[in-house]
């Protein structure tokens, strides 16, 4: 059994097979790469070794044109950190692949971190791994994986979680925070904080912070009118973003803007509004320490009093104790 390699390093195997989604893969090996070229430039020896390893040596087509080669599963020797991606039709990937649900089951307790990456999780599921855990996985499957493995707590909303050794983590770019998230476990916050602004990508996105986003959301909005609205909204939170306002801004009646904003995005301007807001808050509240009245001031809530009602009643904890869990996780 081989966790680490000779050199005292920690050995990284992401595990693929036909149909996997390759910017998971070559995401996920970015991170860990960059992290031995970080520590080769300071003239320290490189923390990794990575390798690819899939059911069958050889090729292994991916969900695009892209194939990537691969050491068969079982000839590799077990790893420090493996990291099982995902793939678009991941019920058939799991069937056609069930050395890696047995690999999951007879090796995973013996791994230091075992990583379901986007609907990868459902090879962990699969094998048992998750009973009994929190575990999230990309938004589109959530309901399936809560569905056919009812032992699993699903949590739909999360970039990623830890659970001890196992990890799971949302869809595709999220296996960029995850990645992000173990160099920085392993090395520190300045290794990964170097990678992220190479990569121009945050450090990271905390593992309880939504997959989902206003800023995204209101790019999907088919009316451009109420789009370049939620547009304006986002870049002016801490203004004051009354009916009124918002109506000369958008050139329309405050009672046809409330009409068509509802129309368009199935919600009210003010629920857009606190939403954005407490997305703000969220990000700041993990970047640093800066004191709550200065975020509510920034995030436009008016007052601390006012941003904690609306973290009790969208999140169920108050601004410091979200502060708190994220920056200092179980």
């Amino acid at each position: 059994m081989r966790l680490h390699d000779q050199s005292g390093g920690r050995s990284v195997h992401i595990v693929i097979y036909p149909g996997f989604k390759s910017l998971e893969a070559v995401g996920a090996l970015t991170v860990f790469d960059y992290a031995n070229a970080r520590l080769r430039a300071k003239g320290e020896r490189p923390l990794y070794t990575l390798q690819l390893v899939a059911p069958e040596g050889g090729l292994v087509r991916s969900d695009t044109f892209i194939q990537l080669a691969a050491e068969r599963l079982h000839d590799t020797g077990l790893p420090h950190t493996a990291l099982v991606v995902g793939a678009r039709d991941i019920n058939t990937a799991v069937k056609q692949n069930r050395t890696i649900v047995d690999w999951c089951r007879t090796s995973g307790s013996k791994i230091q971190r075992l990583v379901g990456v986007c609907s990868g999780a459902f090879f962990l599921a699969q094998a048992g791994i998750l009973d009994g855990l929190d575990a999230t996985t990309h938004w589109s499957v959530a309901n399936r994986l809560e569905a056919e493995f009812p032992a699993v707590n699903v949590n739909a909303d999360a970039i990623f979680i830890q659970n001890g050794g196992i990890w799971t983590c949302a869809g595709m770019s999220a296996a960029i925070d995850l990645s992000l998230a173990l160099v920085e476990q392993d090395l520190g916050q300045e290794v990964a904080l170097n990678i992220a602004r190479e990569l121009v990508v945050y450090l990271k996105r905390p593992g309880g912070q939504s997959q989902f986003s206003q800023h995204l959301d209101s790019q999907m909005t088919p009316h451009s009118g109420i789009r370049e609205l939620q547009k304006w909204i986002l870049q002016n939170l801490r203004q004051d973003l009354s009916l009124e306002v918002l109506a000369r801004q958008a050139n329309m009646s405050s009672r046809n803007l409330r009409r068509v904003f509802q129309q368009q995005t199935e919600s009210s301007p003010s629920q857009f509004i606190e939403r954005a807001r407490l997305e703000q808050a969220r990000r700041l509240l993990v970047d640093g320490d800066t004191a709550l009245k200065r975020i509510a001031a920034a995030c436009g809530f008016g007052s601390e009093d006012h941003m904690r009602k609306v973290f009790q009643r969208q999140l169920g904890v108050t601004p410091k104790a979200y502060r708190d869990k994220i920056q200092c996780p179980p």
